[in-house]
């Protein structure tokens, strides 16, 4: 794992001295008293021209508010536990919170205006019907909205309120330590220890989790009280109708969409996951699993370590097999210093592609270990920073794509690089490739799904009063028992498990996306597997969209519709086809 590549923020800003920092800020201060004097009480009565030039100067703003946000969050991100590093991205977050104060009227007037001289405006302009997706997704917020002083307050409290316990959060997490046969770990190497094909060792890694989790326990359950009850006020102060609301208009994608995904899942639970597992407690020579088994390899897989070089040229081999421009895109990543893949002491655990700004670039976290799964991982998150690569040509409000379709790239990367390596094999070698990917599947879509059916159950009950850890630890095992099915049995303190997903604290309501990217991305792939004309330049085209367009007109080349309750079927059936045939395996 030596020589694994680190970042180079020199895109963004030369260091955290550089002179440039403060001259943007200056400019950022000025540049938005101005626009506040030239707009405010005024969007109603814009000429059509007068409001796309208005839109242009606040998309220039959150570019460079954009750029000193990224550099400061992801050189934070790097060693969470440096209280310099922690200092310079607080002082920047108060700076811009600050400074966006006088930008909050924009949106609450955009929202002011009527419908009818909203459609009128955006058929004189071409400049606004350019803007108009990104319009309609800040308008769907029209009926949820306060006063001008209460979303000033909330903006202006911010720092102080939910970000300020995600710090907590992240800070706590990344200072974890967790004794493992008298090693002290980090969170993500303990984690990975789940892995070992040692069983014993997966085991006392496990209760060095719980030991740690238990402990901590207090302070998760109030971090997670607060952050569930301070949702709770803000939607109910807006009379959003449930706690998932705003992240489904986020998204913008339908609430029932997102329940037939969910109730599809679900009812699919017996013939995914739980016939998967007791397929492999027999691999295991189990009669039960324990938790510690359930990401266990399996005897016949290849447990060596994958070197940073062969891990690279099987991504970008098998980005190249379906098109040799994703490989081409994917490149620079390696190249040019936007990965950043050690693990390190204070480094924030995961991975994750984060797209900066568009006259920037992305740049891709990894904690490399040189597992299999590591690979998949960045096959996984090169898909992200290949589809914010060719979305950034639409500008900075319009190349953010709605988290039901950002998975799309990212899934479709991990399936393409399963695909290449399962060319040409035979035996043992097929399944172990096999079950490694009908595992990281279930991960995907059968663990995501219970995920977020104990945020809805979670949610639900903070709204009846606080809850206590053992209340949350009750929550957290009753999805948990249903989605991983009666093969296995849970070690006391498993119950603390969902203390350590991040998801949960920085994004309620996130982690179905992950389910709706690998059905979206099944189906799709199916479509090409098919050999569907100009699959391709389709493919591309979608990417490049970026947010510009509906999950509905961007599937409708494709043949396929998301609202189609049939659809999550057909994705769940290629899960199902895969566990087929490792059955078939067994005859």
């Amino acid at each position: 794992m030596a020589d694994l590549p680190e970042w180079d923020f020199s895109a963004l800003y030369a260091g955290q001295d550089d002179p440039k920092i403060a001259s943007d800020l200056n400019w950022l201060a000025e540049e938005a008293k101005r626009f506040r004097a030239d707009y405010e009480g005024q969007l109603s009565d814009k000429t059509a021209i007068a409001l796309g030039t208005c839109i242009q100067r606040y998309e220039g703003m959150q570019s460079v508010m954009g750029r000193i946000m990224s550099f400061a969050g992801l050189r934070y991100y790097q060693n969470t536990t440096d209280a310099n590093r922690a200092k310079f991205m607080s002082d920047m977050q108060d700076k811009i919170t600050t400074i966006s104060s006088d930008l909050v009227f924009f949106s609450l007037e955009m929202n002011r205006i009527e419908d009818e001289r909203f459609d009128l405006l955006v058929s004189q302009d071409e400049t606004l019907t350019r803007y108009k997706p990104v319009l309609d997704r800040m308008r769907a917020m029209k009926p949820y909205q306060l006063s001008d002083e209460l979303e000033t307050f909330l903006h202006d409290q911010s720092v102080v309120g939910a970000a300020a316990w995600n710090r907590l959060f992240d800070e706590t997490m990344a200072g974890l330590e967790f004794d493992v046969e008298g090693e002290k770990l980090s969170l993500e190497a303990t984690l990975n220890l789940l892995s070992d094909p040692d069983r014993a060792r997966r085991e006392t890694a496990t209760h060095a989790l719980i030991a740690v989790f238990w402990h901590h326990l207090p302070l998760f359950s109030r971090i997670t009280n607060t952050l569930a009850k301070d949702k709770e006020v803000e939607d109910r102060w807006r009379k959003l109708p449930t706690p998932q609301a705003s992240r489904h208009l986020a998204n913008h994608v339908e609430p029932e969409v997102v329940e037939a995904l969910r109730d599809a899942v679900v009812a699919a639970y017996p013939r995914l996951s739980h016939r998967y597992y007791a397929l492999k407690a027999k691999w295991l020579g189990l009669e039960t699993m324990q938790v510690w088994d359930r990401n266990a390899p399996l005897p016949i897989s290849d447990d060596r370590t994958i070197g940073w070089e062969e891990a690279k040229q099987t991504v970008l081999d098998a980005y190249s097999g379906f098109d040799p421009r994703l490989a081409e895109l994917a490149e620079p990543f390696f190249t040019k210093g936007w990965i950043d893949a050690p693990v390190k002491p204070g480094k924030a655990p995961g991975a994750f592609a984060h797209p900066t700004v568009v006259d920037a670039h992305p740049f891709v976290m990894l904690n490399y270990l040189g597992k299999q799964r590591d690979v998949m991982t960045l096959a996984h998150e090169l898909g992200h920073g290949v589809h914010q690569r060719l979305a950034a040509k639409q500008g900075e409000m319009l190349s953010s794509t709605p988290l039901t379709l950002a998975e799309t790239a990212s899934v479709f990367g991990e399936m393409l690089t399963f695909r290449k390596l399962l060319e040409g094999k035979e035996g043992t070698a097929r399944k172990a490739l096999l079950a490694s990917k009908v595992e990281d599947m279930i991960n995907t879509v059968v663990r995501q799904i219970a995920f977020y059916d104990f945020e809805c159950k979670l949610h639900a009950a903070r709204r009846e009063g606080e809850l206590t850890p053992d209340d949350i630890n009750a929550i957290w095992m009753s999805v948990q028992a249903e989605s991983l099915g009666p093969v296995f049995e849970f070690v006391d303190g498993y119950e603390t498990f969902w203390s350590y997903v991040p998801h949960f604290i920085h994004s309620p309501f996130y982690v179905y996306a992950y389910a709706f990217g690998d059905g979206l991305v099944n189906a799709l792939y199916a479509v090409y597997e098919d050999g569907d004309e100009n699959f391709q330049e389709k493919y591309f085209a979608m990417l490049e969209a970026g947010g510009s367009k509906h999950h509905k007109e961007l599937l409708e080349p494709f043949g396929l519709d998301a609202s189609d309750p049939k659809f999550w079927d057909k994705g769940l059936s290629v899960i199902e086809g895969l566990i087929d045939e490792l059955e078939a395996m067994e005859d």
